[in-house]
């Protein structure tokens, strides 16, 4: 009987032999990587020390940028020692860390964001009780449930992983530890693994899809039936950063996630790998911060006492 112990090391194929690309993908990754951990960074201190980001929609925003950290974490820089180096080895047990971690942070984060929309909508909804509804208790409790349906969810095609076989290739057509082209080069039967790992991508995507457009039909209902324009506006202003980030996330899940077979070519999802690896979690503070008047408020106090403290 084959065993998949039989391979101890992975070989990751990246995305690109040009030298020169591989100059401007480093240089890429490297700048976008730096910009998503300052900004998310940022957004995580200011929520913390900001007298007027303690609300439960700050809350979750600190959250989710950690999530959002950790996950671009767990993908590029492993990406950048490889291309820097040429390192292009990865040990089995390192392979099935990173696959389960990027699983289990992207999970959570569609989780997250669904909890977000739903405080969006008792916020505008039910603005008289939201104190009441969405206090810290409930908050808390919110986010493990987040995290604790993330690990439900990849438990099962991530255990059925575990058990593949690997006896004839160790090449992996992708830049980091993905599901698709694992199973691609796997000699064990992989239809179920396949299903399942589908099955969890569309369940996922079904829940927080349909709690996500349940709580923004409310809110667009209540919205316009306030009587001001003005009212409207400053409604509509504090769902649109949600929104947008919503629409990135989702639209990149039908892209990457939904498709009929791991055994088919990897080719263009990895390189919309790398964008939601980089581009995605470099994005959201921008997002959040340069359309939210209370964040830039936050951030202008916070840089007058550090020049302040810096002149003492």
């Amino acid at each position: 009987m084959r065993n998949h112990t039989a391979i101890t090391v992975f070989i990751l194929l990246g995305l690109t032999e040009d030298p020169q690309l591989k100059v401007l993908l480093f240089i890429f990754l490297l700048a976008t990587y730096m910009l998503s951990v300052t900004g998310n960074l940022t957004i995580i201190t200011l929520t913390m020390v900001g007298p007027h980001l303690k609300t439960p929609m700050y809350f979750f925003l600190k959250n989710f940028a950690f999530l959002e950290i950790s996950f671009t974490t767990a993908c590029v820089p492993r990406f950048l020692y490889s291309i820097s180096t040429g390192d292009r080895i990865v040990t089995y047990n390192a392979c099935i860390i990173q696959l389960f971690f990027t699983g289990i942070f992207a999970v959570t984060e569609f989780f997250l964001l669904a909890t977000m929309s739903y405080d969006r909508y008792v916020a505008i909804c039910k603005p008289l009780h939201y104190m009441a509804i969405m206090n810290s208790k409930m908050c808390k409790i919110m986010v493990i449930c987040c995290w604790v349906a993330g690990f439900l969810i990849i438990l099962p095609p991530f255990s059925l992983v575990l058990g593949l076989e690997f006896c004839d290739s160790n090449v992996i057509d992708h830049f980091g530890c993905d599901a698709p082209p694992m199973l691609k080069i796997s000699c064990s039967d992989t239809w179920l693994i396949e299903q399942m790992v589908i099955v969890s991508a569309v369940l996922t995507f079904i829940i927080t899809f349909v709690c996500v457009v349940l709580s923004y039909t409310y809110i667009i209902k209540t919205i316009l039936k306030f009587p001001s324009v003005q009212q409207r506006k400053k409604a509509f202003s504090t769902c649109c950063s949600h929104m947008i980030v919503v629409s990135i996330t989702y639209g990149s899940c039908i892209f990457i996630y939904i498709k009929p077979s791991a055994k088919q070519e990897v080719e263009v999802n990895k390189g919309v790998s790398v964008l939601i690896s980089s581009i995605s979690p470099m994005l959201n503070p921008f997002i959040y911060t340069l359309r939210n008047k209370q964040v830039k408020l936050a951030f202008s106090e916070s840089l007058k006492k550090i020049s302040f403290l810096s002149q003492k």
